[in-house]
């Protein structure tokens, strides 16, 4: 660990505060101002698509100016887009606030490189460990992130308005933060002429399990997490037991941070990320017992840290999939397939709490939880087979 790197940790840790106020409060405006029940999860949706649309700028924006320069201008970004999603909260205009977080979604797909960032600021037999302890900044946002929705909530005469504005005084604080922070210099132009074209890179098996596994791993997290506060409202829980219960649903995804690089140095990202599909399965199991706030409080605490082995897996695999003049499409790549699946998530997160309920919401994230399952077992017994032959 390095300057840097702390630093970068405190970065990624106000990054999660801004997307755990998000998630907590975006859909409770979205069910007030939307003109019908379903829409509820839109403006969450909008977070995401923002950022499936920016991958593609961010990346070239990365790979022409440098990370620095490019993680300012995300955190620009979400200083103006915390501001309009104020505004538009004031004004009661549903559409102003998804068209707001649509933007934010520029700084989703910016910040979302942290963890890569990382481990280009460490030496290279560090690089599981480094990622895995700047992802765990994240438990800033877990501790932060809550109870700024529910202590700015009644800021202002309209719900939720105070809790924009100090998502503005933190991106400003980022910002400061970033400016002390030395990454290694942008590539030279001309130094990606050799890289492989990016059909090439997705076609390994290790690329197409490690975007399947932080693709949806993070969709079925996000999934039930966006539906949480709403069903726990139909069941008549309080927002206080909300903020609660998404408080220890991130300190689950973050704090098996300090520990999870050392376990995948250790015994591989292939068995970490399986134990992060059984602890989505054990989720869901608790989910479908009950909905007394223990219930929500266990089942999305194991969401979380299955979520932690998922994604800190998947993205140390996904660092034997390219070269270094390779990074920025490959990286954009990856965010993208997980924006995406966000997107579809957020939205359908959305429609099923609010039409068919919180079990057939538990009950169809099986699907893509056993699919991983299989992809994770596949990747194992096709490397297993391929060792001989290299030996």
């Amino acid at each position: 660990m390095n300057r840097n790197l702390w630093l970068l940790a405190i970065c990624q840790g106000l990054f999660l505060t801004n997307n755990v106020t998000f998630i907590a409060i975006n859909g409770l405006v979205g069910l007030a101002l939307a003109p019908f029940g379903w829409m509820a999860t839109l403006p969450v949706m909008g977070y995401v698509v923002g950022g499936a649309i920016s991958t593609a700028a961010v990346a070239r924006t990365q790979q022409r100016f440098g990370r620095k320069s490019s993680f300012q201008a995300g955190l620009a970004v979400a200083l103006l887009s915390a501001l309009l999603c104020a505004y538009a909260a004031f004004t009661r205009n549903f559409w102003l606030l998804c068209f707001a977080t649509v933007v934010a979604g520029y700084y989703n797909a910016n910040a979302n490189l942290y963890r890569f960032a990382a481990a280009e600021l460490a030496r290279p037999e560090a690089r599981e460990k480094a990622v895995s302890v700047v992802m765990a900044g994240g438990l800033l946002g877990a501790v932060t992130g809550p109870n700024l929705a529910a202590r700015t909530r009644e800021l202002s005469d309209v719900p939720f308005v105070g809790a924009y504005l100090a998502l503005a005084v933190v991106a400003l604080l980022a910002m400061a933060l970033l400016a002390f922070i030395e990454f290694p210099p942008p590539q030279v132009r001309g130094a990606a002429a050799g890289a492989r074209p990016l059909g090439q890179i997705m076609k390994q098996p290790v690329f197409i399990v490690a975007a399947a596994a932080g693709a949806l791993g993070y969709g079925v997290m996000n999934l039930l997490m966006a539906a949480t506060p709403i069903a726990m409202q139909q069941c008549s829980l309080p927002f206080s037991d909300a903020a609660l219960v998404l408080q220890w649903h991130v300190i689950g995804m973050f704090a098996p941070g300090f520990f999870t690089g050392h376990l995948i140095k250790r015994f591989g990202p292939l068995p970490i990320m399986g134990v992060g599909v059984a602890l989505n399965l054990g989720c869901i199991l608790v989910a479908l017992s009950g909905v007394a706030l223990h219930q929500f409080l266990v089942a999305l605490f194991l969401l979380g840290v299955g979520w932690n082995f998922l994604f800190t897996g998947s993205t140390t695999l996904s660092l034997s999939a390219y070269a270094p003049e390779e990074r920025d499409r490959a990286q954009g790549a990856l965010n993208f397939f997980v924006f995406a699946t966000l997107a579809v998530s957020s939205f359908a997160s959305g429609v099923l709490v609010t039409t068919r309920g919180w079990a057939l919401l538990n009950y169809g994230s099986l699907v893509p939880v056993v699919l991983l399952g299989a992809a994770l077992l596949w990747l194992w017994l096709k490397l297993r087979s391929a060792r001989p032959a290299t030996a």
